[in-house]
């Protein structure tokens, strides 16, 4: 039609490639070729015909939210014949009635974001890895840190659940780690954190979190409950951490580490890794962070406890044994995210590993042998029925041992035996070589033999250095007095 404007149809038909004929026949048709075609018909019959108006559209009047796959299953349950293969055609004719008469939907609203304005903070699970700590699986959380602009990450792994100590530990962690503070600090909800907890202890948390973030200069701010894509650029850089965590534990050939601090040395190498590809913008974004304070502050939650004549305390569901000198004192607890730190007055005793209960309510216990063997030795047969028994033995090879015992020997022959043989493990420091010979006797189907056992792990009198002391005589003390207070 352009080259008709100039030229007659023979020629504006020849330069377009086809005859003057089909020229002339396409001048006479008001539409185009393509106009021209008949509309595609349906090539078999519908199988929503009288079903779609009358039943589905009602449904998705009433409830707006429901599934295509509900309304298909309901369609089923109403109309026996209705065959399987016509679900994709609901759910696209379903599509195709929410575009033109569904509710408006959400909308995403993109920010622009400044360097050292905002960080963000959150937990995510990483049960799904089957990571495991010397044979153990390991059921722990991440704390994830992430600065938007620039990128930079910080992960922590977190043994409990979400927990303000939690929080507070990777936090400033995370800052220190980045050198600087950002201008707002977000959160979720925390609603984790607050679960079952009172309201006096959910103000008392939220006054500690607005302490923290005013000790650092951040502002802090939350994202609406359930709204998790107001925290959106971190709960996506979850499953990018932890596709690479994935990675790198294949990369290495084994999800199993000799112990946590291993596997924390793991995780710090796979986000050291993923800031090097945005070092850059990090570098950006430090600029503009601001100072970090001359020191921490508190990442621990302080409580008292009273040692009770059991020879520990009860914390948060888990029973801890402590010296039996203690008993009858008041200690305080810092309680940090994977121990516990005992003071008594302003003096440190020592620090205990943080037990967690189970998760149907049940107490847990963190036992060590060594508090109450000496009692223990005294009155044996009150490990027959003692609440902690399972968690008072070391190593599973004394467990077994115990548990053979008691099929063989007898319940009093039993508990004799193995209290003897904590306490010689305890006195002789032979804990793990004594565990040795144990699995051998386990493998024998034997009793140990404790005299043999006394005499293996005794000191060889003939091996024993010979310690001559020579006395002074008491007059060369007199030539001191000469020297008055100098001496």
């Amino acid at each position: 039609m352009n080259n008709r404007k100039n030229d007659p149809i023979a020629v504006a038909a020849a330069k377009a490639g086809f005859s003057t004929a089909t020229g002339y026949r396409l001048l006479g048709q008001v539409k185009l070729p393509s106009q021209a075609k008949a509309p595609r018909e349906r090539r078999r019959p519908d199988p929503l015909s009288g079903i779609f108006e009358a039943e589905v559209v009602p449904l998705l009047e009433s409830a707006p939210g429901l599934r295509p796959i509900a309304i298909f299953e309901e369609l089923r349950r109403r109309h026996g014949d209705l065959s399987f293969g016509s679900r994709r055609t609901l759910e696209r004719r379903i599509r195709s009635w929410r575009a033109l008469h569904g509710p408006e939907r959400e909308v995403m609203f993109r920010q622009v974001h400044e360097p050292g304005r905002l960080g963000l903070s959150d937990f995510t699970a990483m049960a799904d890895l089957g990571v495991t700590v010397a044979g153990e699986a390991l059921e722990h959380m991440l704390y994830h840190f992430r600065l938007i602009y620039g990128g930079f990450e910080h992960a922590h792994v977190i043994l409990g659940g979400e927990s303000f100590v939690a929080l507070a530990e990777g936090l400033q962690n995370a800052l220190w780690s980045a050198g600087g503070v950002p201008l707002l600090h977000r959160t979720d909800s925390l609603s984790a954190a607050f679960r079952n907890l009172e309201t006096q202890a959910r103000a008392d948390l939220t006054r500690r979190y607005d302490a923290l973030c005013e000790h650092y200069g951040m502002e802090p701010t939350r994202n609406n409950t359930g709204i998790a894509h107001e925290n959106g650029s971190i709960e996506s850089s979850h499953g990018h951490i932890k596709a690479a965590v994935r990675d790198a534990l294949l990369l290495r050939g084994s999800s199993d580490f000799a112990d946590l601090a291993a596997y924390r040395r793991f995780i710090d190498e796979v986000v050291t890794a993923r800031n090097r590809r945005h070092t850059p913008s990090i570098d950006v974004e430090r600029r503009a962070l601001r100072p970090l304070p001359d020191m921490r502050t508190t990442d621990y939650e302080e409580v008292l406890v009273t040692v009770t004549s059991s020879g520990g305390f009860t914390l948060r569901k888990v029973f801890y044994t402590v010296p039996s000198r203690l008993i009858g004192h008041r200690l305080r607890a810092r309680l940090y995210d994977d121990r516990i730190d005992l003071f008594l007055g302003g003096t440190r005793l020592m620090t205990l590993v943080r037990g967690r209960a189970g998760n149907n309510g049940k107490h847990g216990h963190v036992v060590d042998y060594r508090h109450v063997i000496h009692s223990l030795r005294r009155k044996p047969m009150a490990l027959m029925g003692l609440v902690y028994r399972d968690s008072l033995f070391p190593r599973d090879a004394y467990r077994a041992m115990f548990e053979h015992l008691l099929e063989h020997e007898g319940e009093r022959t039993a508990c004799r035996i193995i209290v003897d043989l904590l306490a010689m493990a305890h006195e002789r420091a032979c804990e793990a070589e004594l565990a040795g010979l144990l699995k051998a006797d386990l493998a024998a189907r034997r009793s140990p033999d404790i005299a043999s056992l006394r005499a293996r792990f005794s000191p060889d009198p003939a091996g024993l250095p010979e310690v001559v002391v020579e006395l002074g005589e008491l007059a060369s003390y007199d030539s001191l007095i000469g020297w008055g207070e100098a001496a």
